[in-house]
């Protein structure tokens, strides 16, 4: 192989995983502030897949365990689980919202502050079971940001 064919084939391979790494688009990310001494907390967002895949996990350098979680009713009592993934159908936003699925963030390792933001790198596998893996910062709000954090009411 001479230097300019595998200069072009490793051009490709970078390319083909740049794509690949953003099949998922992800918006509106935010994660819930916390008080001292606090350890969970819960990661929002919407994300978008342009072809059908499944969020199948999480990290942060900032909890000691992350995972995706449900919360649903069950009878009269709302239930909060670990879920092992949730499908994206292609073209469909999926939201993850306080009160349903959502990235959790357990054993806090610190504070998460106002103003402040946090690393969070999502793991998605399509249907041939190839992972990717889309980094995000989060910022950290007390409230959703947009319309919902005004409660429908008043000035936008």
């Amino acid at each position: 192989m001479t230097r300019k064919s595998l200069a072009l084939f490793l051009a490709a391979c970078l390319t083909g995983a740049a794509v690949h790494a953003q099949t998922v688009e992800v918006k509106d990310a935010w994660a819930r502030t916390t008080v001292p001494g606090q350890k969970a907390s819960g990661a929002f967002m919407k994300l978008t897949a342009k072809e059908g895949t499944r969020l199948v996990g999480a990290s942060s350098p900032v909890a000691g365990v992350t995972e995706v979680h449900e919360m649903k009713m069950e009878g009269d009592v709302m239930r909060m689980r670990a879920i092992a993934g949730l499908d994206l159908p292609a073209g469909k936003t999926v939201e993850l919202k306080p009160g349903g699925y959502h990235v959790m963030l357990l054993d806090l390792k610190v504070a998460l502050r106002k103003d402040s933001s946090i690393p969070l790198t999502l793991v998605f596998k399509d249907a041939k079971g190839v992972e990717s893996k889309v980094e995000v910062s989060l910022p950290v709000l007390t409230l959703a940001p947009g319309p919902a954090a005004h409660g429908g009411h008043g000035k936008h």
